[in-house]
């Protein structure tokens, strides 16, 4: 990050909230850092005037590279369903920035550890349902086949490509088309919702008084996969559950899914069949948003990360035949990289 003296945006981000302040009461010098994400945005708090009052937080989003219109929109929609957001409180579109209430640092990904978990994920699947029973066309982008392709080609263009040095000769090409393919069927015939795109541990925050969990990173929202968001919750990049639990959270959401007429397969068998390609979908997709973030953005937090988004993927492609050319292509580019693999097949049905 530049220093602050050299920093424009933030000095375009302090003239603005002074323009606001009389109307939202900010005590303008208490303003700091709250944190950045894998995008260009960059988040900042700032202290109430009257005491006791909770503060607020800033979001810088510079034009062209981030765009707060879909973000405002995606908070009236999510509201609307019922779920908690921040309110927008002011905003300038034209130049990104926004007034945000502040949910606090306090994650479920901080929280799981000392925290209950079971009634984190209850509260967080009792979220998504309502979420998306409020879904229908027309509102959110399709999750459409080339958006699903092209996010299933970040991984042999920077994963296998730039990370694994993996040139894409015939063979590889030929093996990852069938998959591909065999995926994109699937995903497409899925029944279709609001879909958040990154429903995880790190952006669900345990509020105070309020109704669990805050939801963060919105923007990105789609009309897509009914399955997508529960892959997200369940099967964290940040966070790793026992696989019988995640079997009984993902009958938990089911179950309300079916009582709530959303459109998940009749059977548990199918539906969780529907669960694990999405699932491959995504973590193939999150391999090469991994090593984009680290070639491209200069940003290697996220390494350490990749070990287990690459056991989901090899866990789900183990499991169906449909999948073995694929997983011997897997596991032969990660042993030639001297990756550890280990063989463990889990649940099917």
């Amino acid at each position: 990050m530049k220093p602050v003296s050299e920093d424009v945006r933030l000095a375009e981000l302090r003239a603005w909230l002074a323009s606001i302040e009389p109307a939202q009461r900010l005590v303008l010098d208490s303003i700091r850092p709250a944190s950045d994400d894998a995008s260009f945005r960059r988040y900042f708090r700032i202290d109430a005037a009257s005491a006791g009052e909770p503060g607020l937080v800033a979001m810088d989003a510079p034009p062209p590279m981030e765009d707060c219109r879909p973000f405002v929109h995606a908070a009236r929609v999510f509201a609307a369903a019922g779920v908690s957001v921040p309110t927008v409180r002011a905003a300038d579109l034209e130049r990104g920035f926004l007034l945000l209430d502040d949910f606090g640092s306090t994650t479920y990904l901080s929280q799981l550890a000392s925290g209950d978990a079971d009634a984190l994920y209850r509260d967080a699947i009792d979220a998504l349902l309502a979420l998306q029973a409020a879904s229908r066309p027309g509102v959110f982008p399709d999750y459409d086949r080339a958006l699903l392709e092209r996010e299933l080609n970040l991984y042999p263009d920077w994963y296998l490509a730039r990370h694994r040095g993996v040139a894409p000769e015939a063979g590889v090409r030929a093996t990852l088309s069938a998959a591909f393919e065999r995926l994109l069927a699937n995903n497409l015939a899925q029944g279709r919702v609001f879909v958040h795109r990154d429903y995880h541990s790190r952006n669900l925050m345990v509020l105070e008084g309020g109704a669990n969990p805050g939801i963060l990173d919105f923007q990105d929202a789609v009309y897509g996969p009914v399955t997508y968001d529960l892959v997200s919750l369940l099967r964290d990049a940040y966070v790793a559950w026992p696989e019988e639990r995640q079997l009984d959270w993902a009958a938990r959401y089911w179950e309300g899914a079916r009582r709530r007429k959303l459109p998940v397969a009749t059977a548990f068998d199918d539906f969780y069949r529907d669960f694990e390609w999405m699932g491959l979908q995504r973590h193939l997709k999150v391999l090469g948003i991994f090593a984009r973030l680290y070639y491209r953005d200069g940003k290697d937090r996220y390494l350490a990360d990749m070990p287990l988004v690459l056991d989901y993927a090899l866990r789900a492609a183990r499991r169906y035949a449909e999948f073995d050319a694929l997983t011997r292509l897997m596991e032969d580019v990660e042993r030639q990289a001297g990756a550890s693999l280990a063989r463990t097949s889990g649940l099917t049905f």
